[in-house]
């Protein structure tokens, strides 16, 4: 099969022109192949009842259960700290860093908060129906532990440079961590590997999908197939590219005040048109839940009935809020804080307001308008903007400026991802940085220039591979993790609570 698929990539490139008459179909002629190939090997599934059950996906859930059970259910109990330290009540200017626990917060968040919530949560219900809502929630509520551990290890394990830069996330975790348990070697090999579908992961997976996207919901708005836009897919990106270049040359600092800024005005807007949605059907809620519950553990012929719902949940989830990927500790590993624990908490907020909030709420929305059903040839962001504009005629035109807005900040978080990640691999040169940026921002042009098919296949390959060495070295540093937490909680919350 994978010889097959390879043959085919190369009479595709050797017979470029036979096949394309324009920019964007040239793309896709090399694209589809390349995507098919990565999704047989990241994705190997086994089934079960009829179901094929990626392998991957699996190895992420089981992690979220253990990391929740191990540090007795920190997501729940941890809720109240960390809304206490965003608000800035453990906060010291002088603490080593470079951006607030609120920044670090917003530019993670940027990172997770984009089109996952909006094309992710489409693709989940129109597959596998209403109940994949329920399991999107059930993961995410999980994954929070899971972000606690990572974010812990991001700064615990993090390097400051002399110039003040902040270098930190799963690839020196992996290597100083492992390191420290007496594993050098392997730590070595998993930072490595992780480092690598890092940079292919930003390239691929959280550029291309969200310029892809931006482009669709772009060209809907200015009128459709029949529009000067609709096979202009390079030029947008184009335009995209430029807008990426100017925020994230000037480093995580510029990042953070963009995000800081982008996230609550994107989230804003999109949770208050999905509010007017819901009140205007008001009634339609409760029945809305009634078939989120049933679909969820009772449903029949659609992917297989419980467990192919299960896994689309499970599937979309993961990919909305990273959790187990590990990619968001890059981030906050940048965090003003002496206390690695107390960024472990901050982080642990961003599944329950990715997921659990915001995916919940666009589920319901796509649920009670009924746009899920009858999709055929309806992909992703369109059937959200077709939920939406049931009610809201002009829904699609305020969608557009949210997808960009969505789009732009996960764009330029998973640009500095990828540039911390490139640096680990090839050193710090301002250089060689440049040139990374240089590729991302073709890639944004890529993006937007290819089919959907083609963009999901390969950044769900290359952003789920990142989960493979980060969860092995979880699991191995999760007691050192468990230590510090003991730690903390007996210096800072012992003492409130008496």
């Amino acid at each position: 099969m994978k010889w097959t698929m390879s043959f085919a990539f190369i009479l595709n490139i050797l017979s470029f022109n036979a096949y394309a008459t324009s920019i964007d179909q040239q793309i896709n002629a090399w694209l589809a192949p390349v995507g098919e190939l990565f999704t047989s090997i990241i994705f190997y599934s086994f089934n079960v009842f009829s179901v094929d059950i990626p392998i991957i996906v699996v190895w992420l859930i089981l992690a979220a259960l253990a990391f929740t059970a191990y540090f007795g259910f920190i997501n729940i109990k941890g809720f109240k700290h960390s809304c206490k330290v965003i608000k800035g009540d453990y906060s010291n200017p002088s603490d080593p860093g470079e951006v607030s626990h609120f920044q670090a917060l917003t530019t993670a968040l940027s990172g997770t908060v984009g089109l996952g919530n909006i094309a992710g949560v489409a693709i989940a219900v129109s597959i596998g129906g209403p109940g994949a809502t329920f399991w999107m929630m059930v993961a995410g509520f999980m994954g929070m532990s899971t972000k606690f551990l990572e974010c812990t290890l991001g700064v615990k394990y993090r390097h400051i440079t002399k110039q003040g830069k902040v270098l930190g996330g799963p690839m020196y975790y992996l290597k100083d961590g492992l390191a420290e348990l007496g594993h050098q070697k392997l730590g070595k090999i998993l930072a490595v590997f992780f480092a690598i579908c890092c940079v292919v992961a930003s390239l691929c997976g959280s550029n291309m999908l969200q310029s892809n996207q931006a482009y669709q919901q772009f060209v809907i708005a200015m009128g459709g197939s029949s529009s000067f836009w609709a096979d202009k897919g390079w030029l947008f990106g184009s335009i995209l590219a430029v807008v990426i270049a100017v925020v994230i040359i000037g480093g995580i600092k510029s990042i953070a005040k963009v995000t800081a800024k982008v996230v609550p005005l994107m989230a804003g807007i999109y949770l208050l048109a999905a509010l007017f949605v819901l009140a205007v059907n008001y009634d339609a809620i409760i029945p809305a839940f009634a078939l989120i519950i049933k679909g969820a553990f009772f449903a029949e012929g659609v992917v297989g009935g419980m467990i192919g719902v299960m896994i689309q949940g499970f599937k979309r989830s993961t990919f909305s809020s990273e959790a187990g990927v590990g990619a968001a500790s890059i981030a906050h590993a940048t965090a003003s804080t002496k206390e690695p624990i107390r960024e472990g908490y901050v982080a642990l907020l961003e599944p329950f307001i990715d997921t659990v909030v915001i995916c919940t709420i666009t589920a319901l929305v796509i649920v009670i308008t009924g746009a899920y059903q009858g999709v055929e040839g309806i992909d992703g962001v369109a059937l959200t903007s077709k939920a939406f504009a049931s009610v809201i005629w002009w829904f699609p035109y305020l969608l557009s400026i949210a997808v960009l807005l969505f789009a732009i900040s996960t764009m330029i978080s998973w640009a500095y991802y990828g540039s911390i990640a490139w640096s680990f691999l090839v050193g710090n040169s301002k250089s060689l940085d440049l040139a990374y940026k240089f590729v991302f921002c073709m890639f944004t042009i890529l993006g937007a220039s290819t089919s959907l098919d083609a963009v999901i296949a390969i950044s769900d390959s290359m952003f789920f591979s990142m989960a493979i060495a980060n969860i092995v070295g979880l699991y191995m540093l999760a007691p050192l993790v468990k230590q510090d937490l003991h730690t903390y909680q007996e210096k800072y919350l012992t003492k409130v609570s008496t």
